[in-house]
């Protein structure tokens, strides 16, 4: 018998429900990858990546960008999806045409959810997609989601509609973002309007649902919308629906941002151990 292990032997476990990010690598772990990792680990789900690029990035902001090749990013996905596979998936900063025609290229025929946050810049706003990549978003990518997370500067860009800070105007985006892409859904987050009550908008194409919440009043939330995207990924790994899902990480979410705490000499991160895992029907 195992010493460390007793159980190890004598146990059956279910198989891991696994997750994958697609998305870059944050050098000061409030966002991108390790963020995605991080959530996905307190969720209790198997944690997959492929990095697109690396950032050298702290709480002060983005320093510096390095693209990986394109090739090597489609090298990551095979290896990764032809061995182990994934149930859920999600995407997050892309860097370059090139690696968003090859990661839709990867993804062409998937048969699990997948996720796009459609990530354009940084929190202090240094760009994280290069601008000539995002007719390739909006093209090749966007089609295959079955969910786009984007933020208010985001949506703007993506459904050409300007300002957003009406809900009649954001379902309005939601709306035009579905239309021109063939996305299945729109979570349009609203952290960027201004005032103390703030909402997020959720729009399947059938049913609009409004997320109305009280701004928290921090400006400790690196991270928050990998988080949010992760969070979602790791429900639907487990089965649930998009609006299940969207629904519950609402609350997680919430509860990282309120409990968020100073990191560095900058904008700390939210606090990820509010990534709990799902009730006990949903347990691996």
């Amino acid at each position: 018998m195992n010493a460390l292990f007793p159980l190890a032997e004598n146990v059956s476990s279910p198989p891991l429900i696994r997750a994958l990010t697609i998305a870059g690598s944050d050098s000061g772990g409030g966002a991108g990858i390790q963020a995605d990792l991080k959530t996905f680990t307190l969720m209790g789900v198997f944690g997959l990546s492929v990095i697109t690029a690396l950032t050298a990035q702290n709480s002060l902001g983005v320093q510096s960008v390095f693209g990986l090749p394109k090739d090597f990013v489609g090298q990551q996905m095979d290896s990764v999806l032809n061995d182990i596979g994934t149930d859920a998936a999600k995407t997050g900063m892309l860097w370059s045409q090139g690696i968003i025609e090859v990661v839709a290229d990867k993804l062409k025929g998937k048969n699990y959810p997948l996720v796009v946050d459609p990530v354009l810049t940084a929190k202090r706003g240094e760009p994280l997609l290069q601008p000539e990549a995002i007719p390739a978003l909006k093209q090749r990518l966007l089609p295959l989601a079955n969910l786009v997370t984007p933020n208010i500067p985001e949506a703007e860009l993506l459904s050409g509609l300007s300002p957003l800070t009406t809900k009649d105007q954001i379902r309005d985006a939601a709306k035009k973002i579905m239309d021109l892409s063939g996305a299945e859904s729109i979570l349009i987050k609203g952290g960027h309007l201004s005032g103390d009550q703030i909402f997020d908008l959720f729009f399947d194409g059938r049913e609009c649902m409004v997320f109305e919440k009280e701004r928290i009043n921090t400006q400790h939330v690196h991270g928050v919308g990998c988080t949010l995207a992760a969070t979602i990924t790791a429900f639907l790994a487990y089965g649930l629906t998009v609006i299940e899902a969207v629904q519950k990480a609402q609350t997680v979410i919430r509860e990282a941002i309120r409990s968020s705490r100073p990191l560095g000499q900058g904008i700390g991160s939210v606090n990820l151990r509010f990534c709990y895992l799902p009730e006990e029907k949903y347990h691996v």
